[in-house]
């Protein structure tokens, strides 16, 4: 009965638009014309903000932020790895420097050196070669290209778009998953809540017996009554279960909403690991102790999906 239940609510939840999203996830593009291919790979892993990372040749390095925001479009979590090659012709103009100062400097050396040690030799142009270190300089400067730059943006686009589905897939099966161990989590607290009038009877049991030990059969029922009043108030745990309860429909309401919840989903886990705690300190018997134990496990599981949840 708990299975069926649990099938018909993952229904529900399938059929929705908004989805709990992973934060793991990988895409590749690529763009290209007669002159120039541009190819674009992303991938994604769980991080606490929107942390993006672009390797790109350093004289596209200007393109950057637009890459950024059309990556921003589609992501609001995770670190997000890109890796970017450019391919073609007429990119760059390529400008060569020549430092004739010191070109002039570096031939006066080597006459002076030729005089000084009466060398016969003449010198040469391969002699100023090997001593051009530092003369000469070669830049690259990328020419002005909006066929690149609109590829580029294509293939970004193509790109985050085939992460963003690769993620909406992984967030369908931690959804299968939180929504199991959610149930699990559930089924746990509706046992010990059945449970707990159990705990308060079997201990005026157990205080009933003794007192008729020491007293020879003579029971003092007020005193009866007010121990186990003050046992009863030492171990009621109605209000950790009420906000258990009242956690799990909250998180059944924000994965129903999809988007970026991870940070509400993780801060639901702590304050229900608060609660399931409290109730084993409080609740002085094994069989109640053993349920949460259950649960917790099965927290612990949630604990671990919901860190790669957007």
């Amino acid at each position: 009965m708990e299975l069926i239940c649990y099938l018909l609510l993952f229904h529900m939840y399938d059929g929705c638009e908004n989805m709990i999203v992973s934060m793991t996830g990988f895409g590749r593009a690529k763009k290209e014309n007669e002159n120039i291919s541009v190819t674009v790979e992303m991938k994604s892993v769980n991080h606490r903000f929107c942390e993006i990372s672009i390797r790109i040749p350093r004289q596209w390095m200007m393109f950057e932020d637009k890459i950024k925001r059309v990556i921003t479009e589609h992501i609001a979590r995770g670190r997000i790895e890109v890796l970017i090659t450019i391919e073609g012709e007429q990119l760059v103009e390529r400008t060569v420097h020549v430092d004739w100062q010191l070109v002039d400097a570096y031939y006066r050396l080597l006459t002076d050196v030729r005089s000084r040690f009466h060398l016969t030799d003449d010198v040469s142009l391969r002699d100023v070669v090997h001593m051009l270190s530092g003369a000469v300089e070669m830049t690259e400067q990328p020419l002005e290209n909006d066929a690149l730059l609109s590829l580029l943006l294509q293939a970004t686009k193509e790109a985050v778009e085939q992460l963003k589905h690769m993620r909406e897939r992984e967030g369908k099966a931690l959804l299968a998953d939180l929504l199991a161990q959610l149930e699990t989590i559930e089924q746990g607290a509706r046992r010990i809540e059945q449970l707990a009038p159990t705990v308060v009877a079997s201990y005026r049991d157990r205080i009933h017996k003794r007192m008729q030990e020491f007293v020879q059969g003579v029971v003092d029922e007020q005193r009866l009554l007010m121990e186990v009043a003050l046992f009863a108030e030492k171990v009621d745990i109605h209000e950790e279960l009420k906000r258990i309860y009242s956690h799990i429909e909250q998180f059944r309401r924000i994965v129903s909403e999809g988007g970026a919840v991870g940070r509400k989903l993780d801060f639901l886990v702590q304050e229900l690991n608060r609660e399931m705690n409290t109730i084993g300190s409080k609740a002085n018997d094994r069989h109640i102790a053993s349920e949460v134990v259950e649960m917790k496990s099965a927290l612990e599981k949630i604990k671990e999906q919901v860190q790669n949840v957007e």
